[in-house]
């Protein structure tokens, strides 16, 4: 009976390990670009240390017939990004180095990959 006992703990507690919630990578830093609002003005966005790696699609730009492309990254991150012309990281890609200069503003994105940290 003790083993039997001694072996559900065990098992209850290698569940509760497997249950918890892992945490989630972010990349160390800012990542920003801008855009043209409604109004026809520019606009600055910056993504504070964003989650790596992954895909995030620009809001303001999402909508291909509905905006003009982002333009002007900056990766000021720590890790490597990828910026994209299409949403969901489609379309043509540029890789920009880790706390690299602002790139021009003739550089169009829609959405960007921030890659792992390794």
């Amino acid at each position: 009976m003790r083993l039997r006992t001694t072996f559900a703990a065990a098992l209850g507690a290698l569940a509760l390990v497997v249950t918890l919630p892992t945490s989630a990578t972010a990349a160390t830093g800012d990542f920003s670009y801008k855009y043209v609002g409604l109004n026809g003005t520019p606009q600055s966005v910056t993504l504070h240390d964003p989650e790596s790696p992954g895909c995030v699609t620009l809001a303001e730009v999402a909508d291909p017939d509905a905006s003009e492309p982002a333009f002007a990254p900056h990766n000021d991150t720590d890790t490597w990004v990828m910026v994209f012309t299409e949403p969901e990281c489609n379309g043509d890609s540029w890789t920009l180095r880790p706390h690299g200069h602002p790139a021009t503003d003739r550089l169009k994105l829609r959405s960007v990959y921030f890659t792992d940290r390794h």
